[in-house]
């Protein structure tokens, strides 16, 4: 080996060396920076778990800052904005149902890796889930039998022109139903089968079998009614992301774009029976699959502005486009109803 290459390894190893000191410097210093933010903070209003883990709740994860940040809480559904009860278990998104519990989690350092998990009543990991990239969509069905996970495999965030997702359907304890991307698309009664085709946004039937989800490709989106069954996917509305079925199963709501620009939305309602379409009172762009607080509100996830941009808040606004938004929780974020 010639000096000249041994002198051009030698350099090439110390940027290396200096880069990573550089980023384990810097995830150091993000770490220092967030144990002063929670040491400042005031202390956050808390109850014993076993005080509403019994009963009728709202369950999301805790966006106030302090000690709590991040960890799975809890309030009674009906007195959503009350002292919440704190779990130890933290997760990035959250969503539950019936005695299960889905926690899709970020383990943050120089690389940072991500874990999906089923956990029961106590919070004890019941499956593993399959998971591939950052934590984006959860969902369980209503009896919490089945299990969607969605996650970005290429770009962070829906309002980039270049994404791709990966949406995985588990029976929970059971089979995984893989990939939803690798069913049957069906579009105005034909097989389509777009190369640049993307699922995302899972929300279950009662039936066991059916499902709605977002299909893109083509630069549109459309919302979708699967069957796990027959592995298919038939679109039903163009401009429709990320939808949420209505506890009775007659109306989806949804975010759409309506031609604004990138990274803007504009939540809608859809009678199922009707095709009767419905914007709702919320003009804030909404980037969150919502979740039904009964059958005629929705609730949904607002980040604050400036220096509260770590703060999420929930809210809720009719369903019908009627009155205007309202803050449930504040301090929250991935909000699932748990009747």
């Amino acid at each position: 080996m010639s000096w000249s290459v041994r002198r051009r390894l030698v350099v090439l190893a110390l940027v290396v060396v200096v880069c990573a000191a550089g980023s384990v410097a810097f995830v150091l210093h993000a770490q220092r920076r967030q144990a002063a933010v929670v040491a400042d903070a005031p202390p956050v209003p808390t109850v014993a778990p076993s005080s509403v883990e019994q009963g009728p709740r709202i369950v999301f994860r805790s966006t106030l800052l302090g000690e709590g940040y991040g960890l799975v809480a809890m309030t009674p559904l009906t007195a959503p904005d009350s002292a919440r009860a704190l779990t130890d278990r933290a997760c990035e998104r959250v969503y539950a149902a019936a005695d299960h519990l889905l926690c899709l989690a970020a383990d943050r350092g120089v690389v940072t890796t991500y874990s999906a998990s089923i956990l029961d009543e106590n919070l004890r990991e019941v499956s593993p889930l399959p998971l591939s990239g950052i934590a984006s969509r959860a969902r369980l069905s209503k009896d919490g039998k089945l299990a969607a996970t969605t996650t970005f495999v290429a770009g962070h965030d829906y309002a980039q022109t270049s994404f791709a997702t990966q949406t995985l359907v588990t029976r929970v304890g059971g089979a995984s139903y893989g990939n939803v991307e690798d069913f049957t698309l069906v579009h105005r009664g034909t097989v389509v089968r777009p190369v640049d085709r993307n699922v995302w946004g899972v929300t279950f039937g009662d039936d066991d079998d059916t499902f709605y989800a977002t299909v893109a490709w083509g630069g549109k989106t459309w919302l979708s009614r699967g069957s796990l069954s027959r592995r298919t996917l038939s679109t039903v509305r163009e401009d429709a992301e990320c939808p949420s079925l209505s506890p009775d199963g007659r109306v989806v709501a949804y975010k759409k774009r309506q031609g604004r620009p990138a990274g803007q939305w504009r939540l809608a309602t859809l009678d199922l029976a009707s095709g009767r379409e419905t914007l709702l009172a919320e003009t804030r762009t909404v980037d969150d699959q919502v979740e039904w607080l009964d059958d005629t509100t929705v609730i949904y996830g607002l980040p604050r502005s400036g220096a509260d941009a770590a703060v999420t808040d929930v809210w809720a606004v009719a369903a019908d486009g009627s009155g205007s938004p309202s803050r449930l929780i504040e301090g929250a974020w991935s909000p699932a109803v748990v009747r």
